[in-house]
């Protein structure tokens, strides 16, 4: 659940200004890294030994504290850095550095009885978690798809898993009567009160991210296809010079259908006839323009309702397209796949079996 939450939160924030993307950067980075803490101390709460022993509370706070910080460092590296194969595996070793060393900080706190960590458990362990980590990186952000969060989301909860097992399998435990705890006596009673409520906060998050994954807010059916210039004045034409004002005819200058898009904190907007594609990235979008992805804060249904009647056309649930950009088409099967040549910001658009004959229509294939 935390990893579903934190990767859906993120989608779309790269196109937000900085100060917007920072928020979605703590959130998420308190969301994953705490759904690893969680998981952790809730395999610790199953743990029995012959012997009582109870965690010191400063170092149970520093396993929570530096799992959220090296998560949040990848996230800052996801989406304040050019998303290459280095930065894609540069974020995916941070939390998977996260994520063991949560598990050794966690043990460490653990007092009267004290782990004893084997060198195999320990190499394996991080091997694991950087691997697997990677992995859900990768899936998660080689593509923003609602296939790619749900990947991304199994590989990263098996990391938490695996690596948590893997560790433990490597970790024996002896006696010790002296205790060295330099902060509160956490036992197994306070530390599941603390658990339960860090699982009601990934629970709630769960429940923000995943209401609007499947099907944005559509916008009302009723705003029409120009609101966004709805307030922009129009200009009369100038009448000639030696032809009396009274005998020319006012004429209203025609307001091409636009698009708004943000950039720099700014709103701009763009003219449809410029716009190649829009894709859906979580309730908002991603505008296809030649060279540029620009970030429209529109969702999909609400840039249909508006502008479908100017010329988009829906070829997928996530995708519309402008059919004069289309320099080639592909069928596949019971899909298809549509190609564009002249825009660089774009390769292809996926056709779904569902509009595969609308979409043929529209093209005259």
């Amino acid at each position: 659940m935390a990893a579903f939450s934190g990767l859906t939160l993120t989608r779309g924030a790269s196109n937000l200004a900085v100060r917007e993307r920072k928020m979605i950067v703590v959130i998420s980075a308190i969301v994953l890294g705490g759904g690893i803490w969680s998981m952790h101390f809730v395999a610790m709460l199953g743990l029995q030994l012959p012997i009582l022993f109870f965690y010191d509370g400063l170092y149970t706070l520093i396993s929570a504290l530096f799992a959220i910080l090296l998560v949040g460092a990848a996230l800052l590296v996801l989406h304040f850095r050019q998303r290459t194969r280095p930065t894609l595996i540069a974020a995916g070793i941070l939390v998977g550095m996260g994520i063991a060393g949560m598990h050794y900080i966690g043990m460490l706190g653990m007092e009267i009885c004290r782990p004893v960590f084997g060198a195999s458990g320990i190499a394996v362990s991080f091997v694991a978690a950087m691997v697997l980590s990677v992995m859900a990186i990768w899936l998660a952000y080689g593509a923003r798809a609602n296939s790619n969060i749900l990947l991304g989301t199994v590989f990263f909860g098996l990391s938490v898993f695996a690596v948590h097992f893997i560790a433990m399998w490597g970790t024996g435990f002896v006696a010790n009567e002296s205790s060295q705890a330099v902060g509160p006596a956490l036992s197994n009673e306070i530390l599941a009160m603390g658990v339960t409520i860090a699982a009601f906060v990934i629970s709630g998050s769960f429940l923000l991210a995943g209401v609007s994954f499947v099907d944005p807010n559509p916008a009302p059916a009723e705003q029409p296809a120009q609101a966004a210039k709805a307030e922009r004045p129009t200009q009369p034409s100038e009448p000639a010079e030696d032809a009396p004002a009274s005998d020319v005819p006012e004429v209203t200058a025609q307001v091409a259908p636009t698009l708004p898009y943000e950039k720099e904190g700014r709103t701009w907007f763009i003219d449809l006839g410029k716009v190649a594609a829009v894709r859906a990235e979580g309730h908002y979008t991603i505008i296809y323009s030649n060279q540029e992805k620009l970030f429209c804060p529109w969702s999909i249904s609400e840039v249909e309702n508006r502008m479908g009647t100017a010329g988009l056309l829906r070829t997928h649930r996530s995708y519309l397209i402008n059919p004069t950009f289309v320099s080639e088409f592909q069928r596949t099967k019971d899909t298809g796949a549509c190609f564009f040549a002249t825009v660089e910001s774009l390769t292809k658009v996926p056709v779904s079996r569902s509009r595969l004959s609308e979409v043929k229509l529209a093209l005259g294939v």
